[in-house]
């Protein structure tokens, strides 16, 4: 199996620390060379001492969850012989108490949008090419998480 590498680099500058005013921004460095602003949620640590324009690492997760489920829906429509033009997913990720009472993320909600050319698949298939794409998807089978797909949402 493969080995998956990211250096994650912060550094104090001249902020105090003890007194727990230092910034959270940091960046993260994947082995294939991208590089990603990231910071604590500021829903966790208010800003200024948290970059809100900067990747959390509750956004990475549901970002994970939406692409890997993405990624195997495509491999799997594709060997169906559905042609997908286009996949866009507005995945929610919900915090709340774990069963230990621990705040985790407790939930992802993906909301997938597909257009299809050709012979769309029926609801039913759609509905299988997802619970095929979320059995195959690692992100999902290393998470307790309730992962779900629902209808697409559309934001304001």
């Amino acid at each position: 199996m493969g080995k998956h590498q990211v250096r994650i680099a912060w550094k104090r500058g001249e902020a105090a620390f003890v007194d727990s005013r230092y910034s959270r921004a940091h960046e993260w460095v994947f082995d294939g060379g991208a590089r990603v602003p990231a910071s604590s949620s500021p829903f966790v640590v208010p800003p200024p001492l948290s970059e809100p324009t900067h990747v959390d690492p509750e956004e990475a997760l549901v970002a994970a969850a939406s692409s890997c489920h993405m990624l195997w829906f495509l491999s799997i429509a594709a060997g169906k012989g559905f042609v997908v033009d286009a996949y866009a997913d507005e995945a929610v990720g919900t915090m709340g108490r774990n069963p230990k009472g621990k705040v985790a993320m407790t939930r992802i909600a993906l909301h997938p949008e597909i257009t299809f050319s050709g012979q769309a698949p029926t609801a039913r298939q759609l509905r299988e090419l997802h619970e095929a794409s979320h059995e195959c998807c690692m992100i999902a089978n290393s998470l307790i998480t309730e992962i779900v797909v629902e209808e697409p949402v559309k934001l304001p």
